[in-house]
């Protein structure tokens, strides 16, 4: 992906220097293990993060931090761009774009703790994504989806929530995944992943552009890399489809594909289909 000479947004807050920002001596690669690993086999692994967890040292962002984060900085500017030409065409409203938190290891956020345990998280309460760069590694070199439109896919996929939430979609399925079962509660989710999927198709397609040969299979193997099915076999558990909370790695490479194609956010619209 080609983002030399692209701005920076300035919708960034980085509290990877520490000094409040939830710092731990758990190195961040380390700590996304072990929250995954506390996810997928359902074991409360937050007393040994607390354990772990210091006083907030400032400290000097190393190379790497420092290239990830102009990298999300330069992504998080373009989603700017197709946003704020996306919704007043397509649905007739501004658009307000979110605050983008790097942060290492864990921060506090209005939803709870953020932190890598399913990946970058989005707060509709304070419309702030929240992203620990080390996840970039992560998905390189733990679920084989490397790439840069694969790190920004993932950027723009929260970007999408925030889409989401100016439509009142995050609202509405919030509301009644409080009136249903577990089951059920976790189909409305999946259904919301996959349409931010879409979202994320539609801004990869708008800025096509910008993108090197073999970039879009980049990204649509990070989306199957991601899926419920093949994460969860990862961890060495037989997929359960009852818990899955994001969708398959088929659904999610599918969705994806679809917004990129169409470029309609009416086409995104999985929550009307019989099966996403």
């Amino acid at each position: 992906m080609r983002l030399r000479g692209v701005r920076r947004s300035v919708r960034v807050e980085d509290r990877r220097r520490g000094g409040g920002g939830g710092a731990t001596r758990i190195g961040g690669v380390g700590l996304l293990i072990v929250l995954a690993i506390g996810y997928f086999a359902g074991i409360d692994v937050m007393p040994l993060i607390d354990d772990a967890r210091g006083a907030a040292v400032p400290r000097e962002l190393t190379r790497a931090e420092e290239q990830a984060g102009t990298f999300a900085a330069r992504v998080l500017a373009t989603t700017e761009e197709v946003w704020s030409e996306v919704l007043p065409d397509q649905v007739g409203i501004a658009y307000a774009p979110p605050i983008l938190v790097l942060f290492a290891g864990v921060t506090p956020s209005p939803c709870g703790t953020a932190s890598g345990a399913t990946g970058p998280f989005y707060c509709p309460a304070d419309e702030k994504a929240y992203l620990d760069t080390e996840f970039f590694a992560v998905l390189e070199q733990r679920l084989d989806a490397g790439g840069d439109l694969a790190a920004a896919y993932v950027i723009a996929h929260e970007v999408a929530h925030h889409i989401q939430n100016e439509l009142g979609i995050l609202g509405a399925v919030a509301s009644r995944r409080a009136e249903v079962g577990e089951a059920e509660a976790n189909a409305l989710t999946v259904r919301l992943e996959l349409q931010a999927d879409c979202l994320a198709g539609i801004w990869a397609g708008r800025v096509r552009g910008m993108l090197d040969p073999g970039d879009l299979e980049e990204a649509l193997n990070a989306a199957r890399q991601i899926g419920d099915d093949t994460l969860q076999a990862r961890a060495g558990r037989v997929p359960q489809p009852h818990t899955f909370t994001h969708g398959t790695s088929e659904q999610r490479a599918r969705w994806f594909a679809t917004g990129y194609r169409s470029g309609v956010i009416e086409d995104c619209d999985t929550f009307t289909v019989r099966e996403p």
